[in-house]
């Protein structure tokens, strides 16, 4: 497979942020958006070129996010994102849901109304941005929404854990949304929000659960069967 162009928004640079740093948090970004498509190789030289800077720091982003799990190295000058087998979707899957609805059940009783009104306010920039046709936008709000539900207790070991999780699941995030009108009948946002108003702690983790498997799950396994097919027919 020929090694794609892909253009990476840089971020803003923080203050005092190292310019490895910086490259990491806007390829992460990138990547959790679902921008690097699965199986698809990308040259360094053009993640160099889109971000402006040198190899060298692309090259450390690189290191970092391949340790990640997110990328892996298909020579010395290209990487992509790896197309993942069943069993191992599954366990991201799995994973994902166990996290979650543990951060969402340990962030519930700190949720206030100001907060409340910002899921709400989320869930529905979410909504826009994919009648806009803008996905990495929707996917960007979606993990946001998310962020904002967990966050609101600091944690030191969860979040980040999930993030590692996100990232590696984000590739196939798009192809989730592209079919969303499939398998995504109920808002499931909107049921958890109201669980959070109610206090309810089942209602909550059952939202969440729904979710990432009506999302995600649902369109990656159906994804991995469509591969395995076409392998099969070879």
């Amino acid at each position: 497979m020929d090694a794609k162009q892909i253009s990476v928004s840089s971020e803003a640079k923080l203050k005092g942020e190292s310019t490895k740093k910086w490259v990491y948090r806007s390829l992460s970004r990138a990547i959790m958006s679902g921008r690097f498509p699965p199986g698809q190789p990308v040259t360094i030289s053009g993640l160099s070129e889109s971000l402006g800077v040198s190899t060298m720091p692309v090259r450390g982003a690189l290191d970092q996010l391949i340790a990640d799990g997110a990328l892996e190295y298909l020579d010395n000058r290209r990487v992509r994102v790896p197309d993942i087998g069943p069993d191992r979707f599954d366990e991201l899957i799995a994973t994902r849901i166990a996290l979650e609805t543990v951060a969402a059940e340990r962030a519930m009783h700190f949720i206030d109304y100001i907060r409340i009104e910002q899921l709400v306010t989320l869930d529905n920039k979410i909504d826009e941005a994919y009648e806009d046709g803008n996905i990495e936008l929707g996917i960007e709000r979606n993990f946001a929404f998310h962020r904002c539900m967990y966050d609101v207790r600091p944690s030191f070991v969860l979040l980040p854990l999930i993030e590692s999780v996100w990232l590696r699941m984000g590739p196939f995030m798009r192809e989730a949304v592209a079919h969303l009108d499939q398998s995504y009948q109920v808002d499931r946002h909107g049921e958890a929000i109201e669980a959070i108003k109610r206090r309810d702690a089942v209602a909550l983790k059952e939202a969440i659960t729904a979710d990432i498997q009506d999302g995600t799950g649902h369109v990656g396994r159906l994804r991995l069967l469509n591969v395995a097919k076409a392998t099969s027919a070879r």
